[in-house]
């Protein structure tokens, strides 16, 4: 029974040492919205969110920025437990940001928005990633390559099989060994997507992560793993977005 009581405990222990993320996509429809939104997130969002002991925020574009209709800025808040995304909220829309360095954001007119909407998720990483892992390139800024994916499943017990996959399954480790650079991987808590999952992989350049990509679906563990009945039909949807890092951003 102490043995038991014992597993227990560390169990608890290592659950509880999961981080949170929260993710925000913001949408934009005209290069001044970006423009005026990027300038708020270096100016007065992460100096924020630094200031109150939040590190490593990653804020990226999309790669598709200069050309797509709708402009895409994805923001990633890692903390210790919900509650801490809740303070960073309220902090964001107080009085001193509003008078202060985030006045043009918070203030502007409903005629001049500086976004069309936001789009916000809360997750919670995965136990065989608990902790988001910053890469590190040596490569231009201007060519490296974050690649976001969303996976949703049919229903709650296919999602669940294929948060195994990752985690038991050997998913993650296969990742590891190739060399992904993965920052995170995450069960959504509350989103628009649900149930779901999400992750985020790093590569030095577009050439890297389509070499990569290519060696993971040769991998003769890939196939072996993706053959086994419990994890068909685990995914029915998938979205990707691929996405460069801001010189402000935290992790890049």
């Amino acid at each position: 029974m102490i043995m038991l009581a014992l597993v227990a405990s560390f169990q608890t222990a290592a659950a509880q040492d999961r981080q949170y993320y929260e993710v925000r996509i913001y949408q934009c429809s005209t290069a001044d919205q970006l423009d005026r939104l990027e300038q708020y997130l270096e100016q007065a969002f992460i100096p924020l969110l630094h200031q109150h002991g939040t590190d490593n925020v990653g804020i990226f574009t999309s790669i598709d920025n200069d050309t797509a209709s709708r402009k895409k800025v994805l923001i990633l808040i890692p903390a210790s437990d919900l509650s801490q995304l809740e303070e960073l909220g309220d902090l964001m829309i107080s009085t001193d940001q509003q008078a202060g360095s985030g006045k043009d954001y918070l203030m502007t007119s409903h005629e001049e928005p500086v976004y069309d909407r936001i789009q916000t998720s809360w997750h919670r990483a995965f136990e065989h990633m608990p902790i988001l892992s910053k890469p590190s390139f040596s490569g231009p800024l201007s060519n490296r390559v974050f690649e976001y994916r969303s996976y949703e499943g049919a229903s709650e017990l296919l999602y669940r099989r294929k948060v195994h996959m990752f985690n038991e399954g050997g998913e993650i480790d296969l990742f590891t060994s190739l060399g992904f650079n993965a920052v995170f991987y995450a069960e959504t808590l509350v989103g628009p997507r649900t149930p779901n999952l999400i992750y985020m992989t790093s590569f030095e350049n577009m050439d890297s992560r389509n070499s990569h990509w290519d060696a993971f679906r040769a991998d003769p563990r890939w196939k072996e793993m993706s053959s086994l009945d419990k994890y068909q039909h685990t995914v029915s949807k998938a979205d990707i977005f691929l996405l460069r890092p801001t010189s402000y951003s935290d992790i890049k």
